[in-house]
């Protein structure tokens, strides 16, 4: 399950992952709301945060997650992954580098920083 998180500013989104993320969460909540923050904004920034409630995400979610990013490539700004999450983190650092934007890995008890981080 993907949910909104709310009060930060207008070039930033954020979600949480709970559960398992399933492809249904992308194409009903993070796509729509990636597309909506394209249409007012040229650069974008994201804050996802995959806490102590999140249990996996399926394949099916993991290939919606590198569309979306191949899509809008250019328009990353700031990304920042909340997670303790080995294999998130891991992958992370693998894959971050091939994005134009700053991409950050903060720890779960490092939610605040993260949130400061991707506002600045």
């Amino acid at each position: 399950m993907i949910e909104l998180i709310p009060d930060l500013p207008d070039n930033v989104f954020g979600f949480t992952a709970k559960g398992q993320v399933t492809a249904h969460d992308y194409e009903s909540v993070i796509i729509p709301t990636v597309e909506a923050k394209l249409k007012e904004k040229d650069k974008i920034r994201l804050l996802y945060y995959l806490g102590p409630d999140f249990v996996s995400v399926s394949a099916s979610a993991m290939w919606d997650d590198v569309r979306v990013g191949l899509k809008h490539i250019t328009s990353w700004e700031k990304i920042a992954v909340v997670s303790d999450v080995d294999w998130i983190r891991s992958a992370t650092k693998f894959f971050g580098f091939a994005l134009p934007g700053h991409v950050k890995l903060f720890s779960n008890s490092q939610l605040s920083e993260a949130i400061e981080w991707i506002k600045a």
